[in-house]
């Protein structure tokens, strides 16, 4: 227990931990990939649409349209679009685009470099699995089917409101790897 009666904090590893520019990115995207292939969308409207600080979606931005995942159109009339249709971004390709490749383990791609006892490990197969799954998984979802019209202020407020939803639920993480052909999880 800390000094306030609460918990120590624990440092988290990287293991499946998605940071902040993944899903800030994702959620820009997904409003993206609502409006008609070619709409450009300004900044400001993104932001606000998707509950995105400003300081963090320029970058994220900037580092999308290096990645060849939206066009920057600069000027008054300026803003974002897609690049290719958002059937054809997958959440794989976001993510790598953001923190390079997807990677649980370093030993997973270094080997013997990484750590000393990978010719021995009994769990370097176990994580090696979860990667290729969850590398299988995330190329198998599309920006398409995450697609988020009215963005997530505006569907958050109007939620108890009998709101509406513009993209279909896509389920649990189980029955999207099911209906993607790749088994449970």
């Amino acid at each position: 227990m800390g000094k306030t009666g609460k918990p120590k904090s624990v440092e988290r590893s990287s293991l499946m931990n998605i940071g902040k520019r993944v899903d800030y990115a994702v959620r820009a995207l997904s409003y993206l990939a609502a409006q008609p292939h070619g709409t450009v969308v300004s900044r400001r409207e993104i932001q606000r649409k998707q509950d995105i600080p400003s300081h963090f979606l320029s970058k994220i931005m900037k580092q999308l349209a290096g990645g060849n995942l939206v066009e920057s159109y600069m000027g008054a009339r300026g803003g974002f679009s897609l690049k290719k249709p958002a059937a054809h971004i997958s959440l794989k390709e976001v993510y790598e685009c953001l923190e390079g490749p997807l990677l649980l383990m370093e030993c997973l791609e270094e080997g013997e470099q990484a750590c000393q006892y990978c010719e021995v490990c009994n769990q370097i197969s176990v994580w090696g699995e979860a990667q290729r799954r969850l590398a299988a998984y995330l190329a198998s979802v599309s920006l398409g089917q995450i697609a988020h019209k009215a963005g997530l202020r505006e569907e958050l407020a109007h939620r108890g409101q009998g709101g509406y939803r513009e993209a279909a639920p896509l389920g649990t993480a189980a029955s999207l790897l099911q209906r993607a052909g790749h088994g449970g999880v």
